[in-house]
């Protein structure tokens, strides 16, 4: 599903150059569940953001499904993403002037799914998280595990094949993290390839496979 060949992002420093990602060589096939671990600056951040099309100024090769990243302009990495990705991040970014249930429409509003059916895809998936109690509410309204559930239905109310979680418990207390992380083993069990970044070893338990990143070397 994914496929990475020396992938490396550097910027320009007096006398040279500071990486952030060295050499990265990765595969990862459908339905895993890969946690990315190592201490801070170590560039996991990056390399999700990489894999998210977040960030386009790298170089190497990167495959994802059948089409070259690598290869393609900004234009067509936007829309990849759209198609393919999801992102939950530790900081939620819902738009706080919108409710539960649009901040839920947005990724379907970059579709082409009339009106009616966006509803009806909104309304499954409030029913689906439990959340139809809470689809006129405001983020504000919402605990941080609340607003993180929602983080986490928005990004795949479009049934993205994979799934990227940046801390995704990070500002959670540990009952709500516990929550959040049986959710994405189920999403993932449902066929969601997901790749997460923790410091967490509980929560790296819940995948199948830990790649460890230091000084922006796989280690």
């Amino acid at each position: 599903m994914i496929s990475l060949r020396n992938i490396e992002k550097s910027y320009p420093i007096a006398g040279g150059q500071s990486f952030v990602l060295r050499r990265i060589t990765l595969d990862i096939k459908p339905g895993e569940f890969v946690t990315i671990m190592g201490p801070s600056g170590a560039g996991k951040s990056t390399l999700l953001a990489v894999l998210g099309m977040l960030d386009g100024a790298w170089t190497g090769e990167y495959q994802l499904h059948e089409h070259l990243v690598h290869k393609l302009e900004t234009r067509k990495r936007v829309a990849l993403h759209k198609q393919y990705v999801g992102f939950v991040f530790q900081q939620y970014h819902l738009l706080d002037d919108l409710t539960v249930a649009e901040n839920l429409d947005i990724p379907l509003s970059y579709r082409d799914i009339k009106k009616s059916e966006r509803q009806a895809i909104v309304a499954d998936t409030l029913d689906r998280f439990g959340m139809v109690a809470k689809k006129d509410l405001y983020p504000s309204q919402l605990s941080g595990g609340q607003q993180q559930l929602v983080a986490v239905a928005r990004a795949v109310i479009h049934k993205p094949s994979l799934l990227l979680a940046d801390e995704p418990t990070g500002n959670l207390h540990s009952a709500q993290g516990k929550e959040i992380m049986e959710l994405f083993t189920r999403l993932n069990a449902a066929g969601t390839t997901i790749i997460q970044v923790t410091h967490s070893e509980a929560n790296a338990a819940y995948g199948n496979r830990v790649i460890n990143l230091k000084d922006g070397w796989l280690v």
